[in-house]
């Protein structure tokens, strides 16, 4: 049978989305016809591409919005866009199936178009829309009310759905209301042969004995605030002069970060490489003595997984971050777990870890053994295989 997929991503382009082209790739590898539509940008600018059997198509990104009238403009040119592609993968390729990845909750409108022709929705659950809205603003109005509308009809439209954990398949089967059996647990599992172990660069260090290693977004809900306040008791409560903290990682509240590291006095510590190259990512990570996920203790960080930290795991490095549900769920004893959203306990796990070799040697070995014969992409990949083999054999299929 000629299996054809249209998978749909809005908010990154691949392959810089890391989970989406490592789905679409696997889908090639197991004989599937793939095509991606996404946005340009992070240097892909190309309108179309053949990139190791997956048939790209790009588009602009629509202008970030900002409050009701903006997030509109913004999600409405992206559907018109998304549309126009479809149609144009539709004739040149051909699908059977899209696979639509939020955020946000609205690329069933684009599958709907097609739906007389034969074509099923697979929703790909990578955030939770409304808790993610919240984390942001903290508002519950109507563009909350708007989140939490778009993501039932989602479901509603989907005829199946993958999800990143536990929690988030609790979410399809209670609010979603889709049945257990159509709802695939497919963790963002990282390739180890792309995050290579290499020998640490001490001279990232800066003079310092340790290195704290953190990357990942730079927004409001990656909790830096709390990471700069513990940074901060570190140097002036502890009395440690020896600790260095590189963050890796670009993003829309890097600007107001490094204004606060400055006020702080924390500049001889703390260094932001903003966005870098895998390699150079890969330096600062191996260089790490540790690494930190400073996640906030919200409904949306406690119920998802964070690439970051089975990265860290794939890297051997031991973790310090706030006891969150998916966060011990993916790290389990490779992480020291301070009490959530107390930027001083943050601060005492920290040094506790630094000054504890053997320990951290013992829990990046946990770690990374984990990702090896669990949390990998090679093992967590075959939910993938799985959720389309039952997709073609129990609804495509179905007469």
């Amino acid at each position: 049978m000629d299996r054809k997929v249209l998978i749909i991503v809005e908010n990154l382009p691949v392959p810089f989305d890391t989970r989406v082209w490592q789905e679409a790739t696997t889908l090639v590898k197991n004989g599937y016809t793939v095509s991606v539509i996404c946005p340009k940008g992070k240097g892909y600018i190309s309108e179309y591409e053949l990139l190791e059997g997956v048939h790209i198509y790009r588009h602009d990104l629509p202008k970030e919005g900002n409050g009701f009238g903006g997030y509109v403009r913004e999600y409405s040119a992206a559907l018109r866009e998304e549309t126009r592609l479809a149609q144009k993968v539709y004739e040149e390729v051909g699908f059977d199936v899209i696979h639509g990845c939020n955020p946000p909750d609205n690329i069933f409108l684009v599958a709907r178009k097609f739906k007389s022709r034969g074509v099923h929705y697979i929703f790909d659950h990578h955030d939770i829309c409304p808790e993610l809205f919240y984390a942001k603003f903290k508002k519950r109005g109507m563009l909350y009310q708007s989140q939490i509308m778009l993501e039932r009809l989602t479901y509603k439209n989907a005829c199946m759905a993958f999800v990143t954990n536990e929690s988030y398949k609790k979410i399809a089967i209670e609010r979603g209301g889709m049945s257990p059996e159509r709802v695939f647990v497919l963790r963002s599992g990282p390739r180890l042969e792309r995050l290579r172990i290499m020998p640490p660069k001490h001279e990232i260090k800066r003079g310092r004995r340790y290195m704290v290693g953190y990357v990942g977004v730079i927004g409001q809900q990656e909790g830096m605030d709390y990471l700069l306040d513990a940074a901060h008791h570190i140097k002036n409560h502890m009395k440690r002069d020896d600790i260095f903290f590189g963050i890796v990682g670009g993003g829309p509240y890097l600007g107001e970060v490094r204004k606060r590291t400055a006020n702080m006095g924390l500049d001889d510590m703390i260094e932001f490489t903003g966005r870098v190259s895998d390699q150079v990512l890969l330096e600062y990570l191996n260089t790490a003595d540790i690494c930190v996920n400073p996640d906030e203790y919200n409904d949306m960080n406690d119920k998802s997984t964070m690439n970051k930290v089975l990265e860290y795991m794939a890297l051997k490095k031991p973790i310090v971050q706030f006891d969150l549900t998916e966060g011990r769920h993916s790290a389990g004893g490779a992480s020291l777990y301070a009490k959530p959203n107390d930027s001083k306990d943050m601060a005492l796990k920290i040094v506790e870890l630094i000054d504890d070799e053997d320990r951290r040697i013992r829990m990046g070995e946990l770690g990374y053994q984990r990702v090896v014969n669990e949390l990998g992409w090679e093992h967590t990949s075959k939910a993938l295989i799985e959720g389309y083999e039952y997709f073609y054999r129990n609804i495509k299929g179905k007469k």
